[in-house]
């Protein structure tokens, strides 16, 4: 690893610009042009998935055992987790966009080998370096990603974009009842051709991705700040010309000290360290998911074949239903991970799912109903599980500092899936391979155990992240640093001085120019304190007042979960009461400046003014009654209202 090289310490608004950027055709592109990994993941996963019946059968070209599928799953995750390990800390090194086109390209070119496979051993190479392509997608893809979606809808998109992956799994699906179909496709050849296509699809979003551009959150952290301001300048560009509508301003600015390399051993400190708990929580989540996931999905069309007794060539009708089920948890359930919030909805994912299994377990042991019966359950069992899984992906991703967040992906990815991942799929093979029901049910058991774990450490250590900026959630080392002052060893501009002992009058002025540059940050963070305190000062009154009014009495009785205000979330503790009335008052303050500053004006024209379709159902009406009972606006008529000592009245 290369020594650390500060380039500057820099006031950017990057962040902030980025996060309150209406959603626009720059966010499908990069929806459609990142998030499509998940379908390969998908495709590839399922596809192993469906044609296992016919890779076990006589006359398939390669004659595996079921006990080898499940060998070919451990290859396939061992090199998702070494990819992600490798291609994660380049990830952070060199930039998202070098990696993510990388990743892609190694996929491509295994997946193509995958499809001429002759025996066991080569299928197993093959499957292992698609796996690390893939692996290496997660890391460049979901840091990416995150860095690039509002704050405002982080939640909701990544769960989507993870929830894809079951798309992959009924293309995959569907691709397999064509290609084993024996009327059409030889026995030997159409297994082949069905990894071929997954290559074709791999080549096409290679070609999308090309246009997706690089984070500016990573631009700036690594000395390329103006690049990041015109990729950043460019897609407000667009944004104000597709919607036809100006941009407000953006409210908070942050301070970082540029370095072009990020030493390994600061990313390690920094996870382990700083932040253990999130550390634990992050382990626990993949383990859990991994573990039901790549066990079951991986032996699902054997699971059917040789206790089903259900045709190889129909085994995939049974994953397209698997897959939609899936693929329905993240995107019915995605919008209430940025509502409701993460920690209630990723604990009711885990645990309900893990609950779930009970009624499956039974369904299998008794054969009660047959196949579809068992189909039902474990469609609705995992329809919780995927939106828990997509999940797991949004925390790593979330709660560790910029710098670090390709690698924490990738090593939450490969520790978790290397313990749950691998041994699952090879406990399940061996466990389907005795042909004994209970031995089954058992591994079933243990999966949902493990799940229920990632529930209980979700509600221990679970982080409140929903419509945060991801500087707000785990502030970047840069940021730290440029707080502290420049790290010893690693300071800034060289003292230079005569060979005589005078003092350059050059070096001199440069000093000046930092220093006073320096107090200028100094005072900026000193009234952002300030002002911080403030909004918490009045926050913590309004709590506090509301208080002592329900104690007297004074509160009307309404249904609902005891007294919590709208905008709070189900099972807020008090710290984050206060935190959910920061943010409320940060909203009156909005709603107080535009009044101030254009007068009266209709409630629609001043919901404009301040962006209010973007802060969240009911918000804006929340926001502005409270500025009125604060005296901080007046309501002229039924529809208008003006600034705080504001007589006139206007039109209704």
């Amino acid at each position: 690893m290369s020594t650390a090289v500060e380039t500057g310490t820099i006031e950017t608004k990057v962040p902030s610009r980025m996060d309150r950027l209406p959603w626009s055709r720059f966010h499908w592109r990069v929806l459609i042009g990142l998030g499509t990994v998940w379908i390969l993941d998908g495709l590839e996963v399922t596809i192993v998935g469906s044609v296992a019946a016919r890779l076990t059968e006589q006359g398939s070209g390669i004659n595996l055992t079921p006990g080898q599928i499940g060998i070919a799953a451990a290859f396939y995750v061992t090199g998702a987790c070494l990819g992600a390990l490798f291609f994660g800390q380049l990830t952070d090194r060199f930039g998202r966009k070098k990696l993510f086109i990388i990743t892609l390209a190694v996929y491509v070119a295994a997946t193509v080998a995958t499809a001429f496979a002759f025996t066991p051993w080569y299928f197993f190479l093959a499957r292992f370096f698609t796996g690390a392509g893939i692996g290496g997608e997660y890391a460049a893809i979901n840091s990416a990603i995150d860095e690039l979606m509002p704050a405002r809808v982080r939640g909701r998109v990544d769960l989507v974009i993870n929830g894809t992956y079951w798309l992959g799994a009924a293309i995959g699906s569907a691709l397999a009842i064509l290609f084993l179909n024996t009327a059409i496709f030889p026995l030997d050849i159409g297994w082949r051709l069905a990894f071929g296509m997954g290559a074709l699809l791999g080549f096409v979003i290679l070609l999308v991705r090309r246009h997706v551009p690089e984070s500016p959150r990573w631009l700036f952290i690594h000395g390329r700040q103006e690049e990041a301001e015109r990729i950043v300048g460019g897609i407000e560009d667009s944004v104000r010309e597709e919607t036809g509508e100006s941009l407000g301003e953006p409210r908070d600015s942050i301070t970082v000290r540029q370095r072009r390399t990020i030493p390994f051993r600061t990313i390690a400190r920094t996870a382990f360290k700083v932040y253990p708990k999130r550390a634990v929580l992050g382990l626990a989540l993949f383990v859990g998911q991994a573990f039901i996931y790549n066990g079951i999905t991986f032996n699902l069309g054997t699971l059917f074949s040789n206790y089903y007794d259900v045709a190889s060539g129909f085994v995939p009708v049974f994953v397209i239903a698997y897959a939609i089920g899936n693929f329905l948890g993240p995107v019915t359930l995605g919008r209430l991970f940025d509502t409701v919030g993460r920690k209630p909805m990723i604990t009711l994912s885990y645990l309900g799912s893990a609950l779930l299994t009970v009624p499956l377990l039974w369904v299998f042991l008794t054969s009660f109903g047959g196949q579809w019966t068992f189909l039902g359950f474990v469609v609705a069992t995992f329809f919780l599980a995927s939106a828990g899984a997509s999940a797991a992906y949004l925390t790593v991703s979330e709660i560790f500092p910029m710098e670090t967040r390709a690698l924490a992906i990738a090593f939450f990815y490969a520790a978790g899936t290397g313990l749950g991942g691998i041994i699952g799929p090879l406990l399940f093979g061996q466990l389907i391979g005795t042909g004994d029901r209970g031995l089954v049910a058992i591994g079933f058991a243990v999966s949902a155990s493990v799940m229920a774990l990632g529930g209980v450490a979700e509600i221990v250590f679970g982080v409140r992240a929903e419509k945060n900026s991801l500087e707000d959630i785990a502030k970047p080392l840069t940021a730290e640093e440029a707080e502290e002052g420049a790290p010893e060893g690693e300071g800034g501009p060289e003292e230079t001085s005569e060979p005589d002992g005078g003092t350059d009058p050059e070096a001199e002025r440069r000093r000046r120019v930092e220093a006073e540059r320096r107090a200028e940050i100094a005072e900026r963070a000193a009234a952002r304190r300030r002002a911080d305190a403030e909004r918490s000062r009045r926050a913590l009154a309004r709590v506090t007042s509301r208080a002592e009014r329900e104690r007297e009495g004074a509160r009307r009785w309404r249904p609902g979960p005891g007294s919590l205000p709208r905008t709070w979330g189900i099972g807020m503790e008090p710290a984050d009461v206060v935190a959910a009335e920061e943010a409320l008052e940060l909203e009156i303050e909005m709603i107080d400046h535009a009044l101030r500053e254009h007068g009266p004006t209709r409630r629609e024209t001043l919901a404009e003014m301040v962006g209010a379709r973007y802060w969240g159902p009911g918000r804006f009406g929340a926001a502005l009654r409270a500025a009125v009972q604060d005296g901080r606006a007046r309501r002229l008529s039924r529809r208008t209202y003006g600034p705080a000592g504001d007589e006139r009245r206007t039109g209704r």
